[in-house]
């Protein structure tokens, strides 16, 4: 059988209409894959729809304010992904005069751009035969080769490209790499394929051999470290105006440049339940705000981290002199901040004394 004929014919039959489909602006591809990576088709459509809107040049993006674009990202996670996008569009404008390269070594060299993002902008846009190899591929092609080892390993991550770089159809190659990709998503799926419709499925040898549940073998998962954190939700009231007090994270940590909460953190299962009101001396040093309530635990899944959060609530009905940002309390929604600390924002951030959430 050929192999990308039979796979494009079906791709052309039966391909989803997703809005980057009718583009090959690499600028709005490399949105639209940065976008995708780790992130549901349904999830990141309407972020993509939302920065082509705000953003409908790289020059756009690359002019904008860093805590604009993470506040646009948010709530879609691993936020490097945001802060690369937006140093790499300054880049371009600097060193390609605003036009995005086309050359795959050229695009493979950009900040936050690997081998699967430049081949997929180098394929898409230009007509370049560079096969991707996201996880659709990986397992769509262990599967139907019948590879029984990890997809983790270098090695047979190898031995798929090869077989991939064999197949791929020169004169068409954005379009193989997305039916490619489309295949694995919507046919070989990681659970429960669509076996009994695959046009693959009298070649393919883990359906032959059934063992189509067992590949992709995956290497043992990492260990998940859990980290219990207790946000100080610190708010003022002045010349009857009401302010909060945020932290701008820095450093190599989760949510770097993002803004929470003063915070105290321990890695210690004990400290799981309510901290004794003196453990928060550290921060709050000789101001004392009126402590007011403390919130049901958050928990919150990152790819190797289990957050296990609690939001502490104060207020001062005068001046207290704090290390953070002090900010309007109106003004908090300008502010780039990780998901927990948005859903509890939306929650119930401002009962008692405050109430500005609830007006709005």
């Amino acid at each position: 059988m050929n192999f990308s004929r039979h796979l494009l014919s079906r791709y052309h039959k039966n391909k989803r209409d997703l809005p980057w489909r009718h583009t090959k602006d690499p600028y709005l591809i490399w949105l639209s894959e940065v976008i995708m990576q780790q992130t549901r088709i349904e999830q990141g459509t309407p972020y993509y729809e939302k920065f082509v809107s705000a953003y409908p040049t790289l020059v756009h993006l690359a002019v904008a304010e860093e805590q604009e674009v993470l506040k646009l990202w948010q709530g879609l996670g691993y936020y490097s992904r945001a802060r690369n996008l937006h140093a790499t569009a300054q880049l371009i404008v600097k060193e390609y005069a605003g036009k995005f390269p086309e050359a795959y070594a050229d695009i493979r060299k950009l900040k936050g751009v690997g081998n699967y993002t430049a081949a997929a902008i180098a394929s898409v846009c230009f007509g370049l035969p560079y096969p991707v190899m996201d996880g659709n591929v990986l397992r769509f092609i262990s599967r139907y080769s019948g590879i029984v080892e990890s997809i983790d390993k270098s090695e047979v991550q190898k031995r798929i490209h090869a077989f991939v770089s064999d197949h791929i159809d020169h004169k068409n190659p954005g379009d193989f790499n997305q039916a490619m990709m489309e295949f694995g998503a919507m046919v070989c799926m990681p659970k429960n394929p669509d076996c009994a419709h695959c046009i693959f499925r009298k070649s393919c040898v883990a359906f032959k051999n059934n063992t189509v549940d067992q590949i992709p073998a995956r290497n043992e998962k990492a260990t998940i470290r859990n980290r219990f954190i207790h946000y100080l939700v610190i708010t003022m009231t002045f010349r009857g105006k009401d302010f909060i007090y945020l932290n701008k994270r820095t450093g190599n940590d989760i949510w770097k440049n993002l803004y929470d909460f003063p915070s105290i953190e321990h890695n210690m299962a004990q400290r799981e339940h309510h901290l004794p009101e003196n453990e928060f001396n550290v921060l709050l040093k000789s101001n004392r705000p009126e402590f007011l309530e403390v919130s049901d635990q958050y928990i919150h899944l990152l790819t190797h981290q289990k957050l296990h959060i609690r939001f502490y609530r104060f207020h001062s009905d005068r001046i207290i002199e704090l290390p953070f940002f002090l900010i309007p309390l109106k003004d908090i929604h300008k502010y780039p901040v990780p998901k927990p600390v948005d859903l509890y924002i939306r929650g119930n951030i401002f009962s008692k004394k405050l109430d500005f959430a609830q007006k709005k």
